[in-house]
């Protein structure tokens, strides 16, 4: 018998969380809107109050952060991450920790230092290359569609499909970005909507349809109930 997940498209809406000064602004109606479509969403969602998704506003440290997160858990990026910034932080001007300049300023071994592993730094070093060098269209984006700017940025090289979508969660806060293979996602809806049992990305995608056109909103609620940290790049 085929797997069904949990979901409802005709639950009562809960009530929103309401949402600061720099949350997207689409966040209250995505609320409303999952909460309605879906009664895992209805459940979740006033678990987190106010807590919602929010942009660092840097294009270069995003990415980076992204970079890092590659294949290990939150807690271990966040570490990595805190010994990198440190390591690079005395090439940054006041008030800017990471910036291309000042990953250029050190050499692969150096950035080994943190943690990284050798891909990992080389891929760090490439990134601040192509925005040092302006290849990248940074002025751009907020016009581009969502696979404009995926093209883009999977043209450089260490940055995947998984990591454009981050970027596009996290930096530019786009609203319908389904991560398929975000290894939390799958575990998140597992847990959630299909008893613990192993799920496929297809079981992913067309849980997903219900979400639209706010499934970057339910992923974050999926990556949160996973973890009481709130998920940032």
């Amino acid at each position: 018998m085929p797997k069904r997940p949990i979901a409802s498209k005709t639950a009562a809406a809960a009530p929103p969380p309401q949402a600061g000064a720099s949350a997207p602004l689409y966040w209250e109606e995505a609320c409303r809107h999952l909460a309605r479509r879906d009664r895992v969403m209805k459940r979740l969602i006033p678990r987190y109050g106010s807590a919602c998704l929010q942009s660092r506003g840097d294009a270069f440290g995003t990415l980076a952060r992204s970079i890092v997160g590659q294949q290990i858990s939150v807690k271990a990026a966040q570490s990595v991450w805190e010994r990198f910034v440190r390591l690079v932080a005395q090439e940054a001007q006041e008030g800017e920790a990471v910036t291309p300049e000042s990953v250029l300023a050190q050499p692969t071994a150096r950035l080994r230092e943190a943690g990284l592993s050798l891909r990992k730094a080389e891929y760090l070093l490439d990134l601040a290359r192509h925005f040092e060098a302006g290849s990248v269209h940074v002025p751009q984006w907020q016009g581009m569609d969502d696979e404009a700017i995926i093209a883009e940025l999977v043209a450089i090289r260490g940055i995947g499909r998984w990591t454009a979508e981050m970027f596009l969660i996290f930096h530019l806060m786009r609203p319908n970005v389904l991560p398929l293979d975000d290894i939390g996602l799958l575990r998140g809806v597992s847990l959630n909507y299909f008893s613990g049992e192993p799920v496929s990305r297809a079981e992913a995608r067309e849980l997903g349809e219900a979400w639209a056109p706010f499934r970057s909103v339910a992923t974050w609620y999926i990556w949160r109930s996973l973890d009481p940290l709130p998920v940032e790049y």
